[in-house]
C-alpha cells in the first residue's frame, strides 16, 4: 500500500462511519465501461458536490491491495449486480488528488515532475525489479508484464491547474503532455489502462491544450446523462434520510434543492444536506466552501444586462440562456451567457435542459446572491436593492403610495427588457412584485399559490423564524381595484391561514391599469394575536 499506487480503502471507511447514503451504484456504471472505448470517464462537479467521495470509494473498490474491501461492498447496491464481485479488487489504482501537490514548498513549476516522481517511487518499491531507468510511459508497461492486471487511474481536481494557474502556459502544456501520455498515447493507453476516472469543476476545455484528452467521456452538470442520479441526493435519497434521521423536509428542500435531471427529477446539494442532518441547523455550509468575490467579478462584468437578469433570478424568474459557446475556462469569459454558464458549473445556477433556463436553486445559493449583491459597488443593483429594502419598510408602515409608486417605477424602467404589452397580463404583474420585493429574500419564504380559505392567495412572504415581521400577503388584479383584491382575500379568508401565528399580517393588494398603465395598491393591517 503506498501513496499514490493503491492508496488503500481508509477514506472510503471514514464515509461510510458516518452519515452515508449509499451511491455504489455508480460502481456498476464504471465497470460496464472497462477495457472498452468508453473506459476513460470524465465527470465535472461543483465543489462539495462529492467528487472525492466517489474517486475514494472507487478506489476502495478496485485497489488490488484491499484484502478487506469485500465487506465494505457486499450490502451495498453495487452488490444487486450479479457481476458485481468480477472486477473488486482487480486493479493497480493510482490516486492522484492535483490539489495536493500545490504546495508553498514545492515550486507550481515542478508540479508534473513530482506527481511523476512520487508515482514512480511507489511503483519501484512495490515492484523493485523494474529498473530506474524506464521512462514514464515504460514504466507503466512493465509494470502491467510483472502485476500481470492493468491500471484504473483516479485523478481527483484534474483541472485545478487551468484554473489556478491559466497563465502559466509552460505548466499547462507539460501538464497536458503527462495526462496525453498515458491517456491519448497509442503505444500505452489500451496495453495499461483497464479505466480511468477523472473528476473537476469546469468540463473539457473545447479547443486547445485540453482537446489532447478528448478521448474521456465527459459528463457536466448541463448533461450528466447516465450518471445523473450520481450528481447529488436524488428525492429517494431524502426519503431514506428521513426514515434514519430527525429531518425538516420542507427546510431540507427550500434551502437546498432546485437543481434537477430529466428522468431522474429533483437533486438536492448533498454536503449541504448532511451538515443540516448532522447539526439540525439549515444555513449556506456550501458556499462558504471558497470566497464569493470570483461571482462577484463576473457579476460586475454586466454583459448584455447580466446584472438585471441575475436580480430577476433572486426575484423568482428563469431566465433564457445559450450555453454552446462556452469555452469551458474560467478566461475567456467574454458574453452574459459565457457568465451563466461557468455559473452553471460551479453550482450557484440550476440549469433546465428542456426549456434552456437558468434560475437560483435554493435558499442557500439565493442569500449569496443577495449579500453578494449588497456589498458591490455597482450603481444598478446598488439602487435596485436599496429600492426594495425601502418597498418593504413601506408595505410594513401602510405607505400605500409609496408601495404604488415602488412598484409602477420598475414597470417602467422596463427592467425586464421584453416589450410593455408584456405587462398586460397578470403573471407579468406577479414577476415585477417578485422583483420589486427581492430583498425579502433574506428575512422571508416566499410561497406562490398559497391554499389558503376558499382559494389561493397570489404572493405571501412568511416570515424566517427568528424575525419578528408580519406577515405578506399579497394578491394581484389586472383591470381590477386593489381595493377588489383586499375584498376578495376577506371574501375567501385568505389570512385565516396563519391564526395560529403571532405576528401581525399585512394585507396588500396592488392593481394594474391596461389603459392607464397605472399601479394602484390598498393595504390592511390584521394582528391576530
Amino acid at each position: 500500500m503506498g501513496m499514490y499506487l493503491n492508496p488503500g480503502n481508509e477514506g472510503f471507511k471514514n464515509i461510510v462511519n458516518g452519515i452515508y447514503r449509499d451511491k455504489t451504484g455508480l460502481i456498476n456504471v464504471i465497470n460496464s465501461t472497462l477495457n472498452t472505448p468508453d473506459k476513460l470517464t470524465c465527470i465535472s462537479r461543483p465543489r462539495r458536490f462529492g467528487k472525492s467521495y466517489t474517486a475514494k470509494m472507487l478506489s476502495a473498490y478496485y485497489d488490488r491491495s484491499c484484502e478487506d474491501s469485500r465487506e465494505l461492498f457486499i450490502d451495498k447496491k453495487v452488490a444487486e449486480s450479479d457481476t458485481h464481485l468480477s472486477h473488486l479488487g482487480e486493479y493497480n489504482v493510482i490516486y492522484i488528488d492535483v490539489t495536493g501537490f500545490f504546495s508553498e514548498e514545492q515550486p507550481i513549476d515542478k508540479l508534473v515532475s513530482n506527481i511523476r516522481k512520487k508515482i514512480e517511487a511507489d511503483l519501484l518499491k512495490e515492484y523493485p525489479s523494474l529498473g530506474k531507468e524506464l521512462s514514464f510511459s515504460e514504466l507503466l508497461l512493465r509494470t502491467v508484464e510483472v502485476a500481470s492486471t492493468k491500471f484504473f487511474f483516479i485523478i481527483d481536481e484534474w483541472d485545478a491547474p487551468f484554473r489556478e494557474y491559466a497563465d502559466n502556459e509552460k505548466l499547462l502544456e507539460e501538464y497536458i503532455n503527462f495526462l496525453r501520455d498515458v491517456f491519448k498515447n497509442g503505444n500505452v493507453t489500451d496495453r495499461v489502462i483497464a479505466g480511468a476516472f477523472m473528476t473537476g469543476i469546469l468540463p473539457i476545455k473545447k479547443y486547445g491544450h485540453q482537446s489532447a484528452i478528448s478521448d474521456f467521456r465527459e459528463y457536466t452538470m448541463i448533461q450528466p446523462s447516465i450518471f445523473a442520479e450520481y450528481v447529488g441526493f436524488t428525492c429517494k435519497d431524502i426519503d431514506w434520510l428521513e426514515n434514519q434521521y430527525t429531518i425538516d423536509r420542507e427546510k431540507l428542500k427550500k434551502w437546498y434543492d432546485g437543481y434537477s435531471f430529466s428522468g431522474i427529477g429533483e437533486i438536492y446539494n448533498p454536503n449541504s444536506v448532511i451538515q443540516a442532518v448532522r447539526t439540525g441547523v439549515y444555513d449556506t455550509y456550501w458556499s462558504k466552501t471558497e470566497t464569493f468575490n470570483a461571482l462577484l467579478d463576473y457579476i460586475r462584468l454586466d454583459t448584455n444586462n447580466l446584472q438585471s437578469d441575475l436580480i430577476q433570478m433572486v426575484g423568482g424568474n428563469e431566465m433564457p440562456v445559450d450555453t454552446a459557446t462556452f469555452q469551458n475556462d474560467m478566461t475567456s469569459i467574454r458574453t452574459r451567457d459565457d457568465v451563466l454558464s461557468l455559473l452553471i458549473h460551479l453550482g450557484y445556477l440550476a440549469y433546465d435542459n428542456e426549456k434552456q433556463t437558468v434560475r437560483i436553486p435554493n435558499e442557500e445559493i439565493r442569500r449569496e446572491f443577495i449579500s453578494t449583491i449588497r456589498v458591490d459597488d455597482h450603481e444598478v443593483t446598488t439602487k435596485i436593492i436599496k429600492n426594495s429594502d425601502q418597498l418593504i419598510y413601506d408595505t410594513i408602515n401602510e405607505d400605500e403610495e409609496a408601495v404604488a409608486a415602488a412598484i409602477q417605477e420598475v414597470h417602467d424602467a422596463g427592467t425586464f427588457g421584453v416589450s410593455p404589452l408584456f405587462y398586460n397580463d397578470e403573471q407579468a404583474l406577479r414577476s415585477i412584485v417578485k422583483f420589486a420585493y427581492i430583498s425579502c429574500a433574506n428575512r422571508y419564504m416566499k410561497i406562490e399559490e398559497l391554499p389558503s380559505g376558499h382559494g389561493y392567495a397570489d404572493i405571501v412572504y412568511i416570515p424566517k423564524t427568528e424575525e419578528m415581521l408580519p406577515v405578506m400577503l399579497i394578491e394581484l388584479k389586472v383591470n381590477g381595484s386593489s381595493e377588489g383584491a383586499i375584498e376578495q382575500i376577506h371574501n375567501n379568508n385568505y389570512h385565516k391561514v396563519f391564526e395560529g401565528i403571532t405576528n401581525d399580517v399585512i394585507l396588500c393588494g396592488i392593481s394594474y391599469d391596461k389603459k392607464t398603465k397605472k399601479h394602484t395598491c390598498k393595504i390592511e393591517k390584521i394582528r391576530l394575536r
